[in-house]
């Protein structure tokens, strides 16, 4: 990597300007953009189309987008069968690796082949058929990916809602996308407990407008078995009995999945993906990834995005190997598993996010159980998803002996905008950077009158249209939303929602979402760069800092941190300690200016099953406000020894007042 010397200073941020993006990916980037139908023309050779294209690219009508249309395929057809016909049939296609139920089970693409095949037949038997909607409420066990491709085999469109959302949740998802038929499991499997999904499925049943003609079943029998309705439910193995049926091409444009976003409650927001997102992914797993042959590992779960595109549809598409592990970082049954698995199914490439990391730093801090392990067969380690700090970046990378590599996409794009493409070259990335924008995305940051920012300038981070293929193409039954919440506050571009900054260079920094930048008295300040301060102190295991009312300031910076448990024979060190600690810390670091007294020590942070700290609801939390927790949340009894914190340090404030008299609460030290 080349760096030049120059070093520039905007605010708190210092830039360090690098040219580590390589010749070859800077001319994809120009040429994505400026010849896209050449581009991507090339891009869906990765394919086999049994129509091809009219045209490859359809703008007349933003931001609805088209690509390669009139071109037919299956993507089931590309995922499986094709592999099969190419010599692969034996090849493991899914490693289903679960330490909670002490099961480990592999599946060929032949086998593979033989089941989507035999379960889409009975499918097509129930009524569904191209453009119908089949729903799939499962833990991450090889049924799911096996039902979203014979959904898919058939023409038909998937909606996976994550296993163990509540029955009003379900049946909100149900009631919106009307699904023919439901698949579902008996159970999912936490460490300290079952999640009885079929009484989950019942309860939305009963209280659902929509019915489905039918629900099949499949049954954890070293888990928990439940009881079938008469008349209504199949058993899983009755529905593999079903002849087996042939894929059904589709068009580009049509749509292969619904997924509702996270905390989706009482207006559904159903992302809609075209199917032509499968060249795209398939791409992207050489081109981003570096990964031509091998075995992926995603630790996500299905029912997010990094599910559906990295552990389904990404590497099966490229003919690969991919994870599915059942289990937590660290308790199921101890930080090792992490490890055991790279070693014992040689994984080459970990997607994760970096909660993951903080999870095995605090419970193993000197990483013990990494020395009981072989991870020569890992090269690349991917992280995204939340902002990670550089300690723990810094310790990952200690551990496991090799990149961390940062990079940026959400569920809209569903695949990476921007990244260190490995197949162009780009071996790395401007220290804390999310890489460079990826071919296609024509990344900007605007201020909020829609000028453009300077380089290193933190502003709103914006794509121009036209968005690459497999963008959302729209929200299902929903395109005025789809218009309204993403391109009317930029008009000719998406609005991503976060906040960022570019370098000269064209590197991209994602500092926070838009309303995780707090103004501390006329300052800008990122809540992402006040937590990378608080995790570099030794006792910090985990952290969130959001934006607190103050009278005179506007908003203020309030930390709620976890302290990590003393190892061996460590001192034990007081919170209020660590709380000086920290105020000193980020006043030292980043300056008197921003105004860090509010520091409270919890048990645990609130957070998604997906690993996002739920900085809206703690946010509202402190301003006392109404909070619904979102049916995501990982333990919701989090939030009430949250609060409770909040009172305790809320009294000793009060208590301070009378003491000293004071009236004005920004002349007061608000420290523990």
């Amino acid at each position: 990597m080349c760096r030049s010397n120059t070093v520039r200073t905007f605010g708190f941020l210092t830039i360090l300007c690098a040219s580590a993006n390589s010749v070859e990916c800077q001319k994809a980037h120009l040429r994505s953009l400026n010849d896209p139908e050449s581009f991507w023309g090339e891009v869906a050779q990765e394919l086999e189309w049994t129509k091809p294209w009219d045209r490859v690219l359809d703008n007349s009508n933003p931001p609805f987008t088209k690509w390669w249309v009139g071109g037919e395929m299956s993507v089931c057809y590309n995922a499986v069968d094709r592999h099969v016909i190419g010599g692969k049939g034996e090849q493991v296609a899914l490693v289903h690796d679960s330490p909670i139920t002490d099961t480990v089970k592999k599946i060929t693409y032949s086998e593979l082949k033989d089941q989507v095949s035999r379960l889409a037949g009975k499918l097509a038997s129930l009524g569904v058929s191209k453009g119908s909607r089949v729903l799939i409420y499962m833990p991450l066990i090889p049924e799911a990916v096996i039902a979203m491709l014979a959904t898919n085999r058939i023409g038909a469109i998937h909606s996976v809602v994550f296993g163990g959302f509540a029955a009003r949740e379900l049946r909100t998802r149900i009631e919106h996308a009307e699904p023919t038929v439901i698949i579902a499991a008996s159970c999912g499997v936490e460490p300290n407990k079952i999640v009885r999904y079929k009484d989950i499925l019942d309860e939305a049943l009963c209280q659902s407008s929509h019915q489905p003609h039918k629900c099949i079943i499949y049954q954890r029998r070293r888990v928990l078995e439940c009881s079938l309705e008469e008349g209504r439910d199949i058993s899983w193995e009755d529905a593999l009995e079903a002849d087996p049926v042939d894929c059904v091409s589709v068009e580009a444009n049509e749509p292969l999945y619904i997924l509702y976003t996270s905390g989706t409650t009482d207006a559904p927001k159903g992302i809609q993906r075209p199917c032509g997102h499968a060249a795209t992914l398939c791409w992207s797993m050489k081109t981003v990834y570096g990964l031509k042959r091998g075995v992926w590992w995603a630790a996500s779960d299905l029912g997010w995005v990094v599910g559906h595109s990295y552990i389904c549809y990404g590497p099966l598409l490229a003919g690969i190997t991919s994870i599915l592990y059942e289990g937590k970082p660290d308790r199921t049954p101890d930080p090792g598993q992490y490890f055991r698995i790279i070693e014992q199914h040689r994984v080459n490439a970990l997607f994760t996010i970096p909660t993951a990391f903080r999870v095995l730093k605090r419970a193993d801090p000197s990483a013990k159980y990494s020395r009981r392990y072989c991870m020569k067969s890992l090269k690349t380690v991917f992280i995204a998803g939340e902002h990670c700090d550089q300690d723990t970046r810094q310790w990952a990378e200690r551990v496991f002996s090799v990149p961390v590599l940062n990079h940026w996409w959400q569920t809209e794009s569903g695949s990476p905008i921007t990244a260190p493409c490995l197949g162009y070259g780009v071996k790395a990335v401007p220290p804390h950077s999310a890489g460079y924008p990826v071919p296609g995305y024509d990344i900007r940051t605007l201020n909020e009158d829609g000028t453009e920012c300077q380089p290193g300038e933190v502003g709103r981070l914006v794509a121009k249209l036209p968005l690459p293929p497999g963008f959302s193409s729209t929200l299902w039954q929903a395109d005025e939303r789809f218009k309204e919440i993403y391109f009317e506050a930029y008009p000719g571009y998406y609005d991503t929602q976060d906040a960022g900054w570019i370098s000269a260079e064209g590197a991209v920094w994602v500092v926070a979402r838009a309303d995780d930048v707090i103004n501390v008295a006329g300052h800008r300040l990122s809540t992402a760069a006040l937590e990378d301060v608080v995790l570099r102190h030794a006792r910090v295991a985990d952290a969130v800092v959001v934006g607190a009312p103050d009278p005179t300031k506007g908003d203020v910076p309030l930390c709620l941190y976890v302290m990590r448990p003393p190892q061996d024979n460590e001192e034990i060190v007081a919170e209020s300690t660590v709380t000086q600690e920290l105020i000193a810390l980020v006043r030292h670091l980043i300056g008197p200016i921003a105004a860090f007294r509010k520091a409270v020590a919890v048990p645990a942070l609130p957070r998604t099953r997906s690993g996002k700290a739920l900085r809206g609801a703690i946010t509202k939390l402190a301003r006392s406000q109404l909070v619904k927790l979102p049916s995501s949340i990982e333990d919701p009894t989090v939030f009430g020894e949250i609060k409770l914190a909040l009172q305790k340090q809320s009294e000793s404030i009060y208590q301070r007042v009378r003491e000293t008299g004071i009236k004005r609460f920004d002349t007061l030290d608000l420290s523990l």
